[in-house]
């Protein structure tokens, strides 16, 4: 079954860009359903030389829009996509003035994307209104706490650990949690937060011999790593003036923004910063070691013109000053296969080219099952007949809903739109690793506690001693 690498899926949506005119140059484009509008962004991104800035309203805006990009990237590019080039920026989402701290997953979303954006990696970053306002750390600083490690790298271990110290991350025995690290002799475990695994680096002296990834539940090394990458957890450091994404972008080479929703993302501009300023006021004549917005935060004035001269995407529009593309939302079946084979066969008579993603090669197969029992021929989209003899093509990947373009004649089908809602691995909750619940739940224990084994009776907690076992 086909892979989003697929030269045959990047071939389709390029055709389809052409065709529903997605690929003129506009400052305004209004039609897009918020799936089709990740399809501009894909294209966008795909066809600028520096790092593009999509700028969405809300900070529940932007997971959607990074994994349908991430989807239409990967094909239009027709090879494998490094996800972290495609960045989410979401906003700090706490009140600074009552005491809270932002979330390791929020800092550590930044600190990458900033970073990426330094480092000329990243290709595209979705950024929140809210998330624009905070200052951030300049280019230098991003780039001196972030590091590159290979076999045969020097640095000596503790030294390493400094640096990870000064780029956020906290010292923790074990390492099973993003964001952590220890130094064992001549071991240096890390969690870097992009990555799945936390990454174990093997010293002689102080080169770099070995680097293997590891599962944190048996602290077992896995296959060897190339290359390490490094970024800062964190999005400011306090050993400098602060700037701004803006001037990040600008130091860092060429960039261009698109602006989605622009009068929501303006309102949300001005209720951060209003929110800001009065949460502010309201600490009166004790705000303690706190500092006054204007060092904390952009004002509206700061953000609103720099987003005036970027593209902009609506869904939505009454005049005719924009460029207009056709699309329609495809509809909800939620299990109904009846009504959506009706569609398909509709489809069909008008000549649609119609795709199905499936989230995995198991639901690839049984679609095209499925509709075999319907007489409905479906092939992946990269068989040599597909596009041919098809009635629906079916492809691999991650897209939150489908949509028809009726000047492309492409109508895609997302997963989620056919059948009965599923929770994407990102919306599981996550089971904390079993080597850190199971030390963490011991060691409070005290001398004299009873406890209850789960094969001998009640009995009196001693001592917790490590074994050696067996490699």
């Amino acid at each position: 079954m086909s892979h989003p690498t697929s030269l045959a899926l990047g071939a389709l949506f390029k055709a389809a860009i052409s065709r529903a005119g997605l690929d003129r140059s506009a400052a305004r484009v209004v039609g897009l359903s918020p799936s089709a509008r990740a399809l501009a962004l894909a294209h966008a991104a795909s066809t600028f030389p520096g790092v593009t800035l999509a700028v969405v309203p809300a900070d529940r805006d932007v997971d959607p829009v990074v994994a349908d990009v991430r989807f239409f990237l990967e094909a239009l590019e027709g090879g494998a996509l490094d996800a972290r080039r495609v960045c989410p920026f979401p906003s700090h989402q706490v009140d600074v003035y009552r005491g809270l701290s932002p979330h390791f997953r929020v800092l550590s979303a930044r600190g990458h994307a900033l970073h990426a954006v330094a480092a000329h990696r990243a290709r595209l970053v979705v950024a929140s209104a809210p998330a624009l306002l905070p200052r951030v750390a300049a280019r230098a600083r991003l780039l001196k706490a972030a590091f590159d490690l290979r076999p045969g790298s020097t640095v000596e271990p503790y030294d390493l650990a400094e640096q990870l110290v000064d780029a956020g991350f906290t010292s923790e025995d074990p390492v099973d949690a993003h964001g952590e690290f220890t130094v064992r002799g001549g071991i240096v475990d890390v969690f870097p937060a992009d990555q799945d695994r936390p990454v174990r680096l093997e010293f002689v002296g102080d080169m770099v011999e070995t680097i293997r990834r590891f599962d944190p539940g048996t602290q077992r090394s896995a296959e060897v790593v190339d290359q390490l990458t490094v970024s800062p957890v964190r999005d400011r450091f306090d050993d400098e003036p602060a700037g701004s994404v803006f001037e990040l972008l600008a130091e860092s080479g060429a960039s261009q923004i698109v602006v989605v929703e622009p009068s929501d993302v303006a309102d949300a501009v001005r209720r951060t910063a209003d929110q800001a300023r009065r949460s502010w006021d309201a600490l009166g004549d004790a705000p303690g070691a706190l500092q006054p917005p204007e060092a904390i935060f952009l004002t509206e004035a700061d953000v609103l013109p720099r987003l005036a001269g970027g593209s902009v995407l609506e869904e939505l529009a009454l005049d005719d000053s924009a460029h207009h593309v056709a699309c329609q939302p495809v509809a909800e079946y939620r299990g109904r296969v009846l009504d959506w084979v009706t569609e398909l066969r509709k489809g069909r008579e008008r000549g649609d080219t119609q795709l199905f993603v499936a989230d995995t090669p198991g639901m690839a197969e049984r679609v095209v099952e499925v509709l075999r029992e319907y007489d409905l021929r479906a092939l992946p989209v990269d068989h040599p007949e597909g596009t041919r003899t098809a009635a629906v093509l079916v492809g691999l990947g991650s897209l939150s809903r489908g949509f028809r373009l009726p000047d492309a004649g492409l109508a895609i089908f997302a997963e989620r739109d056919v059948f009965e809602e599923c929770r994407t691995a990102s919306d599981r909750p996550q089971p904390r690793a079993l080597s850190r619940s199971f030390l963490s739940d011991l060691r409070d224990l005290k001398k004299g506690d009873l406890v209850v084994h789960l094969d001998h009776p009640i009995g009196e907690f001693v001592e917790l001693k490590q074994l050696g076992v067996g490699p």
